[in-house]
């Protein structure tokens, strides 16, 4: 009864198409904003940082770039592994290779890099979709994995292959407390998730939306498919590749090529399913829900295995991870195909309606 709109009369246009037009949301989202930048910090231990909120951040980061590619435009990838990929090793290379290069503008040129990448891997779903633009866009994944394993230009010409990274510095201050890198990459996903929110809400989100939904129909009312479909490429490539050089930059430190394979690239699209696939919430509730069930089972399993007299290896619980995964798959696709984003927008509407619903 206290998720009511009534009496928020809107007197101009502007405040009709502001992002969240009910107050409620606003100072919920307010307050869950600040929440995550004040109370988190105070109340976390280093496990939560390392384990449970860096990898939420980023993949939340990287689950929204490719939402907007495949929930929003409809252009299946199984690429973005890669596209993460190519974002972190362009960030290394422009922030080893450049002297004196600010971290941020490291991050900026490799997504941009990632942005090319994708544009050019992009191209084929001009002539082809579906099925066929996902096998297109997987070997983007087995052409990253060749390009940084195999020229050692982009490794510095280190032997092993592997890269590191160290004295992660912005604007003066360090970033060498596990703190400090969830800030940061906080920081950066609010800005992100607040521009793509008014991407979608744009002109450019509606031609996505009608490209997804019927893309003859969206050429017939005179939108280009070409620029439409680049468009989000680009801007879903160049999300992922920052997430992919805070993924290296910030979380991992030294990592390899193995960093980004394909299972990446999977995990980040069931994110995308899980969570509902053309919801910015989605991205998050998507992220949250692969970060923290594998965490839940590792813990949970034995427990309930305990209590029967059972014991459980370790690598019994990766098996059960993939099963609960694949049928959890499975059941949002058949139950609910948009996801837990769908099933919180109808309990809120539910809400706004209570007691009397019709």
């Amino acid at each position: 009864m206290f998720y009511r709109e009534n009496g928020q009369f809107k007197t101009s246009y502007r405040a009709d198409q502001q992002i969240f037009p009910i107050l409620q949301d606003r100072i919920g989202v307010g307050l869950l904003i600040a929440a995550a930048f004040v109370v988190v910090p105070l109340v976390a231990t280093e496990y939560w940082f390392i384990s449970i909120l860096l990898p939420f951040v980023i993949m939340s980061l990287a689950a929204l770039g490719v939402n907007i590619l495949v929930g929003y435009c409809g252009q299946i990838s199984l690429g973005s592994g890669a596209f993460m990929a190519v974002g972190a090793y362009g960030a290394y290379n422009f922030f080893m290779r450049v002297p004196d290069m600010p971290l941020i503008a490291a991050l900026i040129l490799g997504g941009l890099c990632a942005t090319a990448f994708g544009i050019l891997f992009g191209l084929p779903s001009l002539r082809v979709k579906g099925l066929y633009l996902a096998v297109a866009t997987l070997a983007a994944q087995f052409f990253s994995d060749w390009l940084f394993l195999r020229v050692k230009w982009f490794t510095m010409d280190t032997p092993s292959g592997s890269v590191s990274v160290s004295n992660l510095q912005v604007f003066g201050i360090p970033l060498d407390s596990p703190q400090a890198k969830y800030l940061f990459c906080l920081s950066i996903l609010v800005v992100m998730a607040l521009m793509a929110k008014n991407l979608v809400r744009g002109a450019i989100g509606r031609e996505w939306m009608a490209i997804r939904d019927m893309d003859v129909a969206a050429a017939v009312i005179g939108i280009r498919p070409m620029y439409a479909k680049l468009s989000a490429f680009a801007v879903s490539s160049f999300i992922v590749g920052v997430a992919g050089a805070l993924w290296a930059f910030v979380f991992l430190g030294a990592w390899e090529p193995g960093a980004f394979s394909v299972d990446l690239s999977f995990k980040l699209l069931f994110m995308v399913i899980i969570g509902g696939m053309g919801s910015i919430m989605g991205s998050f509730f998507g992220a949250a829900f692969i970060v923290v069930l594998p965490i839940f089972l590792n813990q949970f399993l034995p427990w309930v295995m305990g209590l029967v007299g059972i014991t459980i290896s370790t690598a019994a619980v990766s098996h059960a991870e993939l099963i609960i995964f694949g049928a959890l798959i499975v059941w949002f696709l058949i139950v609910e195909p948009h996801g837990l984003a769908k099933l919180w927008s109808v309990g809120k509407q539910k809400l706004r309606l209570w007691p009397f619903p019709h």
